[in-house]
């Protein structure tokens, strides 16, 4: 198929502030974004990125263009764009192609697969560049590890690595990663067992996430890992977030709650005085674009003191 076709403890996972505000880049003005590197890859990133669910996984209509979300973002600054063929049945795909048939060297393209054999990842590739109107991915990912699975099939024959190692061969896709959120356990068996590049996990302030951040994250420096957070806000309903509802109503397992609650802001400031490269956040409207983008463009890293004060407050 030819072109298709450092950190010993837990406490010092949190980085020098001037450590991190070296590796960031970028203006703080209209249309330009502070960047970080995302790694390993050596590719600079917008430190925030815009989600592939949330707005971008519905249907257009006349009050709301999925497509227009995406032009905002990359005129806004934001050149780290996330899907998934598995977000609304494609839909976030077929979105962004509207968007990436125009401009796709101008931003960095990530998808993933939630497929675990060879062929079914390949034949969901071909089926996802379509949607998106591109021939490539910068980064291809396995999507959602859970705590159970046995990592170590994937490496087998007609095991779904395979596929990534020939995309990547192919440039079909830059860089190869991992994601999920059931499991810290799992997060380390799939990195100590694989060459990912990079990793997208969940780092938020609450004490459920606490194994990520203790366990997951000094072993993601250590290998230096691009690694980009989600759940930043909770996910889903964004129950972390001041004036939304406390409780995520559907009760997906793994959006997380907390008593009291914080402004958008401070969990963006908060997650980025991690040693994390960007936050992936999902967004259903401009309005909900401009806050988030105004506060990384902003904003300055939480100190090891504001970071633990939060923790605090949302146990």
């Amino acid at each position: 198929m030819q072109r298709m076709a450092a950190m010993a403890v837990a406490g010092s996972a949190i980085m020098q502030m001037n450590d991190i505000e070296n590796n960031t880049t970028g203006e703080k003005k209209k249309g330009v974004l502070p960047k970080r590197v995302l790694g390993k890859t050596g590719v600079e990133v917008s430190m925030l990125v815009l989600g592939g669910v949330s707005g971008m996984g519905m249907k257009p209509t006349a009050e709301f263009n999925p497509p227009d979300l995406a032009n905002a973002a990359i005129d806004a600054g934001i050149t780290y764009l996330d899907t998934a063929p598995g977000y609304s049945n494609g839909q976030s795909e077929l979105n962004y192609g509207m968007v990436m048939a125009k401009r796709r060297n101008e931003v960095f393209l990530a998808s993933k697969t939630l497929k675990r054999t060879y062929d079914e990842a390949m034949r969901e590739v071909e089926e996802s560049l379509k949607r998106l109107q591109t021939d490539h991915y910068d980064l291809f990912q396995v999507h959602s590890v859970l705590e159970k699975e046995d990592v170590s099939l994937w490496g087998k024959s007609n095991g779904m690595m395979k596929a990534f190692y020939k995309l990547r061969d192919e440039k079909v896709t830059r860089f190869i990663g991992v994601t999920g959120h059931e499991s810290a356990d799992a997060m380390n068996r799939a990195i100590d067992m694989y060459d990912f590049d990079t990793i997208l996990t969940t780092f938020n302030p609450v004490p459920r996430r606490l194994p990520w951040r203790e366990s997951v994250l000094p072993n993601a420096v250590r290998k230096n890992m691009g690694i980009i957070a989600m759940k930043v806000m909770g996910g889903g309903g964004g129950a972390l977030v001041t004036g939304n509802p406390e409780k995520n109503v559907n009760g997906n397992w793994y959006w997380d709650e907390t008593p009291h609650q914080a402004q958008p802001s401070d969990l963006i400031r908060y997650v980025l005085g991690l040693p994390v490269t960007c936050v992936n956040i999902g967004m259903k409207s401009i309005k909900e674009l401009e806050i988030n983008v105004a506060a990384v463009r902003d904003m300055k890293p939480f100190t090891k003191e504001e970071q633990a004060q939060l923790e605090k407050l949302m146990a």
